[in-house]
């Protein structure tokens, strides 16, 4: 094991000591500079995250949850209108959603992904029904070719939520690149993390891009001559500077967070207690989530904290079964979902965990001593 006390869910420290030196030059470049908002990195890592990706245009913003509004905006996507979407996620998701003045549509998840079941999708569309908005849970991509599929057949927009699968891929393509508008998360915990808020928006579509550079900057094309109610969601170009240093080890990271899957799926696989996740093609593994037997969790995650170990829970309450939606949604029925919410339980992952530190977290999983 290494020299920490605990073993974090995550740590963030060996991508900054191994970055330091060109991490502190980016930053120094921009200070110097002058040029905070919108600026010449900001622009550079538009073209190079839309390279990376494979797509035409990727439209930076200031969060995740600022893409989502905006994408589902840019769509024409409003009041009256309904978006099949996941329970079983982080509440922006949802709330990007209500916040266009649509209505969310929670369909269940399948027991193995945890992502949308697409034979559920189906059946949940309407007359109102606009869109879909997957989410391509935990670094695994949803069934993207039966949800494109029902997409077309009903004439919907699909809105990807890759706040967790940046480098993802499905049938060899990237998440985010494979529906209307592809939505990305760059808070620092995220597979390509800046060090603050940060969000991407990728499209082929350039009328739609236009529409997203224009929503993102005050519903405005040129300043001070706006069009309409816009947003104030611009990366910073401090941001922008960090994530050019970083996309470029991107892939490597992502190949240190399977490495790390495969060790705890040959270190964990087979017990009865609990269910591993599949290590899938594209898979990169934003969590490592385990499924553990109905009413062991809580003791599970004891033992673990006692242990020296630190674990999550993604996600306790399913959308909705949130406060916010209790009434609006109080017919809803997504029991595999309600069920996931409380079985789930994630690991300790990052990169360059090393497997002394993942023997450990095993043991004391399996309540067997750390040395045999």
């Amino acid at each position: 094991m290494s020299t920490q006390t605990r073993i974090p869910v995550l740590d963030l420290s060996p991508q900054v000591d191994a970055l330091w030196p060109e991490l502190n030059h980016a930053i120094q470049k921009v200070l110097r500079g002058t040029h905070f908002i919108l600026g010449p990195e900001v622009k550079a890592f538009e073209e190079e995250a839309a390279r990376y990706l494979g797509a035409r245009h990727a439209v930076a913003c200031n969060s995740g949850t600022d893409a989502l509004v905006i994408a589902l905006r840019a769509l024409g996507i409003g009041p009256g209108h309904e978006v099949i979407t996941t329970p079983f996620t982080f509440f922006a998701t949802a709330e990007a959603i209500s916040h266009v003045g649509a209505r969310p549509v929670f369909v269940d998840i399948d027991p193995e992904s945890m992502n949308l079941d697409p034979l559920l999708v189906e059946k949940a569309v309407t007359a109102r029904t606009r869109a879909i908005l997957p989410v391509h849970l935990f670094g695994r991509a949803c069934d993207m070719a039966e949800l494109g599929d029902i997409a077309k057949r009903h004439g919907l927009k699909v809105v990807e939520d890759c706040a967790q699968s940046f480098g993802a891929r499905y049938r060899g393509k990237q998440t985010g690149t494979m529906g209307h508008v592809g939505c990305y998360s760059f808070f620092p915990s995220k597979n390509l993390g800046a060090y603050g808020d940060g969000g991407l928006m990728a499209t082929d579509d350039d009328a739609l891009a236009d529409t997203l550079r224009m929503l993102r900057a005050h519903g405005s094309r040129r300043k001070y001559h706006n069009e309409t109610l816009g947003y104030n969601s611009r990366l910073d170009e401090v941001q922008a500077a960090v994530l050019r240093v970083k996309l470029p080890h991107l892939e490597a990271w992502n190949r240190g967070r399977r490495r790390v899957a495969e060790n705890y799926r040959r270190l964990l696989d087979g017990h009865p207690g609990f269910v591993t996740p599949r290590v899938v093609e594209g898979h990169v593994f934003h969590q490592y989530t385990l499924q553990l037997r109905p009413g062991d969790r809580a003791q599970v995650q004891a033992r673990l904290e006692e242990e020296g170990v630190d674990t999550m829970i993604y996600y306790p309450v399913p959308c909705h079964r949130l406060k916010v939606y209790q009434e609006s949604h109080a017919d809803t029925r997504c029991p595999v979902a309600e069920a996931m919410a409380e079985r789930v339980l994630s690991l300790p992952i990052w990169p360059e965990m090393d497997e002394e530190s993942q023997v450990t977290v095993a043991h004391a999983l399996l309540q067997r001593p750390p040395h045999r």
